[in-house]
């Protein structure tokens, strides 16, 4: 260790970091999934605050997220009607919006669901 590392130390200013927090820290952790929209409407959504350029009926986007895999939606289809939804998405999953047939009364509701 240097000494000018050695010092720091002793003032308790430097702390050893193990490898996982040492690639948090360098942005070395990342995550991989697929978003796909089975939906009929335009699905505008955001991944770590980063909007979509794919909101429309069968499109297909692989995302590598740095910022922890959060997708934020609006579950209305319709433009005038706003309810925002976030999840957390796992590396590797694959998701589809997909029409919410379990919400009553609401033919225009959609949600997130993870299908591999």
């Amino acid at each position: 260790m240097l000494n000018n590392q050695s010092y720091l130390k002793d003032l308790g200013l430097v702390e050893e970091l193990d490898q996982e927090a040492a690639e948090t820290i360098s942005g070395g952790g990342y995550e991989v999934f697929e978003v796909r929209n089975k939906t009929g409407y335009n699905v505008s959504y955001t991944v770590d605050g980063t909007r979509t350029n794919y909101p429309q009926p069968g499109s297909d986007r692989i995302w590598t997220a740095y910022g922890g895999g959060i997708i934020e939606f609006d579950t209305d289809g319709r433009n005038d009607y706003k309810q925002i939804q976030k999840y957390n998405l796992a590396n590797g999953g694959v998701y589809e919006f997909q029409d919410n047939k379990t919400t009553v009364g609401n033919p225009y509701d959609i949600e997130l669901y993870r299908v591999a």
